[in-house]
């Protein structure tokens, strides 16, 4: 027992997992370990798992509070608000004086009744874009803002400089810059397909230079850009600024988290608005849209945010006839894209999210050679080194976020491929100071597990 609390205070959630599994072959029958297991799975966003031990603790002990609390929570992260709300009535009724449990109840009750009232006006006609009831031109730039402005309307290399040095400083952009950006973005994303589709050509020397000039080069940053941390904002903003800079050598795809659901829950939303206002965080709502969803490089490597499918048979043309503009749905190709997982066993497996599937390597095998590709590149997860190569070299998890959301400890890496052979070359990299601002400090309450 005390080593299981080591490894939570270390915020080692992958060894509590095991050790609460070793606990649990000896003692099946044990709510609190279930519980326990089920809050390590929600730290580690295995939140299907973590719904499944948070209820087979109730099954065990019905009166055990923290079941209640941790199965309202995977509910949700999945996005079952209501399935929720039912917990924390029983957590407010047992405990009626329970400020925590009652501002819980509050706030999933809040969501509750917000998703019925969007529910109800989005049956009504087609929603008219953000972009038209905003008058950009005639917002004006107050004479005391110092900061970076666009030239003539223009992203330009010394508008990106100063943008990034702003930022670092702290600063905020003029709001009127900002849109200025996302409206020219949302047109620049919503005229390519959902599968975009490049040739990396074969080039002597570096093409690296200080001034992130990819003239020779290419950049394709693979989704998850928001939500990850306090400064989703400036991220996001400073990646639309580079693809609309270099278009044709900067690449973004969308993740599982460029979506509205996964926006209100971990910070996103809540950080727009804090920043600037709910009307510039539709706006971005639109533009996550229009993100293509995978990127097929020379014919032989398909990147995507979340892995492979649910069934076999979906070739890349299924892929390109995807209708993206909106959001995801609960299953099909377009989910699967930005949530699937691999797995080591053949096959396929329940997702331990709780959403779309994980597959084995005999699924990618079939896949890869139906389409005529040699590997896929994914993220999605964190990994200890910063990548994994699954799948006999068929598979490779990316992930770019060092000491994820300031409690993992992972590497960070990124990929470089060369024209020539398209072998993957693997570049690691450790996490660095940040400002002092809690890394999820604009999450909903709901998702902040410290109090459970």
């Amino acid at each position: 027992s005390r080593g299981l609390k080591y490894t939570f205070f270390d915020k080692d959630y992958e060894n509590a997992i095991k050790y609460y599994t070793e606990a649990l072959e000896l003692n099946p029958s044990n709510a609190i370990y279930y519980s326990n297991r089920s809050l390590a799975y929600l730290r580690t966003e295995c939140y299907g798992y973590a719904l499944v031990d948070a209820t087979r603790a109730l099954e065990l002990d019905k009166n055990y509070i923290k079941g209640y609390y941790r199965r309202a929570t995977s509910n949700m992260a999945l996005g079952k608000f209501k399935a929720a709300l039912k917990d924390y009535e029983t957590v407010v009724r047992v405990r009626p004086n329970d400020k925590d449990a009652k501002m819980k109840y509050q706030e999933c009750n809040k969501i509750v009744k917000q998703k019925a009232f969007e529910r109800a006006i989005a049956s009504d006609e087609l929603k008219r874009s953000v972009v038209d009831s905003l008058d950009i031109e005639n917002m004006t730039i107050e004479d005391d803002y110092a900061g970076p402005k666009l030239e003539d309307g223009k992203v330009t290399l010394k508008f990106m400089k100063d943008l990034m040095a702003w930022f670092k400083d702290q600063k905020k952009l003029h709001r009127k810059c900002a849109y200025q950006m996302l409206v020219q973005v949302k047109e620049v994303l919503s005229k390519l397909p959902s599968l975009v589709e490049i040739t990396l050509k074969e080039v002597r020397g570096s093409n690296e230079s200080s001034d992130l000039v990819l003239t020779s080069g290419s950049q394709l940053f693979n989704g998850d850009f928001v939500d990850r941390g306090s400064f989703s904002l400036e991220v996001i903003l400073t990646l639309f600024g580079f693809k609309l800079l270099y278009p044709e050598h900067f690449y973004l795809l969308r993740g599982n988290h460029e979506t509205d659901n996964m926006n209100q829950m971990y910070g996103f939303e809540g950080e727009v608005k804090a920043k600037y206002t709910a009307q510039m965080f539709q706006l971005f709502s639109e533009v996550f849209q229009w993100l293509p969803l995978a990127q097929c490089i020379n014919n032989k490597v398909l990147v995507m945010h979340g892995g492979l499918f649910s069934e076999d048979g979906v070739t890349l043309e299924d892929i390109r006839k995807i209708d993206r503009n909106r959001q995801p749905p609960d299953s099909g190709p377009m989910c699967d894209l930005l949530w699937s997982d691999p797995q080591p066993q053949d096959g396929r497996s329940v997702s331990k999210r709780g959403v779309s599937c994980q597959f084995g390597p005999d699924v990618t095998e079939r896949f890869l050679e139906q389409n005529k590709l040699q590997y896929i590149v994914r993220s999605h997860e964190v990994k200890a080194e910063g990548y994994e190569v699954t799948h006999s070299g068929k598979c490779i998890t990316v992930f770019s976020a060092p000491n994820y959301c300031d409690q993992m400890g992972n590497k960070g890496a990124y990929i470089h491929l060369r024209g020539s052979d398209l072998k993957p070359e693997f570049h690691q990299f450790t996490a660095v100071p940040h400002p002092n601002v809690k890394p999820m400090a604009y999450a909903n309450s709901l998702m902040q597990l410290g109090m459970m």
